[in-house]
């Protein structure tokens, strides 16, 4: 062998060339699932020669941001070049194929002999029907019904059996020609990658293919059930995630990340745009009469030179402003969730639901009813978020003692937050909201006024074979908007914040506090004016809307009567609007 020197080089080693299919030659090891893309780690492993070798990969989605494309390897061997390109081809889908043909041929030699089968047991039949009993010899009538049984079964059984070959090979065939509609090109694939890798010995490697795609994106949902009798963890919150993806690959048994931040795959740092300066020159067409602005006054400067330009020119259209967009800071919550298990999600388009976690949070149930307007009562619960797990948001089905009552909107959640969640309505706790009871009287000589006493009365009943607090009743009192009627409000007796408007001599000393305190009506209820034990409510508003609120503790089977009573005084011979009956003095 000639020694390798200066002289006399090593021979040329040709570039061994190495192609693979994505879909065929790699298993997806990874997934990341953004909203709107998503991020696959995709594993290839292949024998390589010393030296030089070039890989090519083909079926890579069409959908993929090449900007975002990463590879990692394993192994003696260095990666000295990428390129990617969209391979262009025919869709030509085969219409046979050797397998197809043969399959063909045996359906065609099966229909065949079933066809003899059917003629022969047709035959047979005609043969007996053809026989006369004066014709046959009665000795041998039993010979022949024999050969006739005989011969029909034999029949029967050779068309039964045909029967389920020609059914198997019809299956066959359909399984066939899928097979080769499958291998049509898939439009879906069509990016190539060609990898320069140098391997300084000859052996195995491992590439990891990383790279985003559009056309993948998820959402949170939830399962919410409430167990009314537990004691603790009310609430089995059920977090669940709707993923779906159209991006040409499937995702068979893979493991998966669900995250809630915006990639920054192809992001770029922003350039500034020129900003120049200039002295402002007034238009040709100025008319002479108007001095031209001076430099020392910016302000005069700008209103002249408004002035002049609606002389000049009809003005430039605006500019149009984009909308601007409301942040709330919980919008922009971040996290990262690993779902158990392998998932296997095909490429169609289609949301397919997984199971994130199940948690056990405590809740506060409360009761509501406006029965004025309805006397229907909703059910709510602020549920804490005690858990580890940030809650997006998402549309969750309420299910209350495993029956389903609504659909509710979570919002973002951080742990250990609470959140407001509307369960849906309460058929049973009925409230009844009887007729509306007046009594009027006069008083005063000269100068007469008349006095309206309204008496509303409210029944709340608690069929549930349990105790149950927080049940809120709404109801109000009209609220007077002039100094001549007067509306006092009798029971419950609630203090008023602010004197009233026709008593300029009250004093207005009235600490905003004193109002804020509910009262004790009767055992279990309490009363207040709505909206007094928010905090931030502005102390003397508080009444000023005339809605006053009952809280009601309630046994089983039991009930409370709540009674709203007020007066209205107004001046004899006036006509009062707005209230519920109507009102005319004489």
């Amino acid at each position: 062998m000639q020694p390798v020197t200066a002289e006399h080089p090593p021979p040329f080693q040709p570039t061994n060339e190495i192609e693979l299919v994505s879909t065929e030659s790699s298993k997806i090891i990874g997934v990341s699932v953004y909203n709107g893309r998503a991020e696959i780690t995709r594993l290839f492993k292949f024998e390589v020669r010393k030296g030089q070798n070039q890989v090519t990969i083909n079926g890579l989605p069409t959908v993929l941001d090449q900007d975002s494309l990463r590879i990692e390897g394993r192994g003696t061997a260095i990666i000295h070049d990428v390129t990617i390109s969209r391979i262009f081809h025919p869709r030509r889908v085969p219409v046979t194929s050797p397998a197809l043909s043969a399959l063909l041929s045996k359906k065609d030699e099966i229909a065949k002999a079933l066809e003899r089968c059917k003629k022969s047991i047709s035959s047979l039949e005609s043969y007996l029907a053809t026989m006369h009993i004066q014709h046959i010899d009665m000795s041998q009538i039993g010979k022949v019904l024999t050969e006739y049984d005989a011969t029909a079964e034999k029949l029967d059984k050779r068309m039964l059996y045909l029967e389920k070959e020609l059914a198997a090979v019809e299956k066959e065939i359909g399984d066939e020609r899928k097979n080769l509609s499958a291998k049509a090109h898939n439009e879906q694939l069509n990016i190539r990658t060609v990898i320069g890798i140098f391997a300084e010995i000859e052996g195995e490697v491992e590439i990891a293919l990383i790279y985003a795609l559009y056309g993948a994106s998820w959402k949170a949902g939830y399962d919410i059930r409430v167990d009314m009798q537990a004691k603790e963890a009310q609430v089995a919150l059920i977090y669940k995630a709707a993923i779906a993806q159209n991006t040409g690959e499937d995702w068979n048994d893979v493991s998966l990340m669900l995250e809630t931040v915006t990639p920054t795959f192809g992001v770029s740092v922003p350039t500034l745009d020129p900003w120049n300066l200039s002295i402002y020159k007034p238009h040709s067409g100025v008319p002479p009469s108007i001095p031209h602005p001076q430099i020392d006054d910016v302000s005069t400067s700008r209103k002249r030179r408004t002035s002049r330009n609606a002389l000049t020119a009809p003005a430039a259209p605006p500019v149009l402003a984009h909308r601007a967009t409301e942040v709330s800071s919980k919008e922009n919550v971040s996290a990262t969730f690993k779902v158990p298990g392998l998932i296997t999600i095909p490429s169609d388009g289609v949301a397919h639901n997984v199971t994130i976690v199940q948690l056990q949070l405590d809740a506060k149930l409360s009761w509501v009813c406006v029965p004025k307007k309805d006397t229907k009562v909703h059910l709510s619960a602020k549920i804490k978020n005690a858990s580890q797990y940030t809650l997006l948001r998402g549309t969750g089905s309420v299910y209350v003692d495993g029956s389903f009552l609504s659909r509710s909107v979570i919002p973002p959640v951080s742990p250990d937050e609470s959140f407001d969640c509307p369960l849906g309505l309460d058929p049973s706790i009925r409230v009844t909201y009887h007729p509306e009871l007046k009594k009027q009287s006069k008083s005063g000589f000269y100068n007469k006024t008349a006095n309206h006493v309204f008496s509303q009365h409210i029944t709340v009943f608690n069929t549930k074979a349990m105790h149950i607090d927080g049940v809120k009743i709404l109801d109000q009192i009209p609220v007077s908007e002039d100094a001549q009627i007067q509306v006092n409000l009798i029971n419950p007796p609630l203090t008023r914040p602010i004197p009233s408007a026709d008593s300029a001599s009250t004093s207005s000393s009235l600490v905003p506090d004193s109002a804020r305190k509910p009262i004790t009506v009767t055992k279990g209820v309490t009363a207040s004016w709505d909206g007094a034990e928010e905090l931030d409510t502005d102390g003397e508003r508080v009444g000023k809307d005339g809605k006053i609120n009952w809280v009601c503790s309630i046994p089983p089977q039991g009930n409370v009567n709540l009674v709203l009573q007020w007066e209205v005084v107004v001046p004899a011979r006036a006509d009062v609007v707005g209230l519920m009956l109507a009102i005319c003095y004489p």
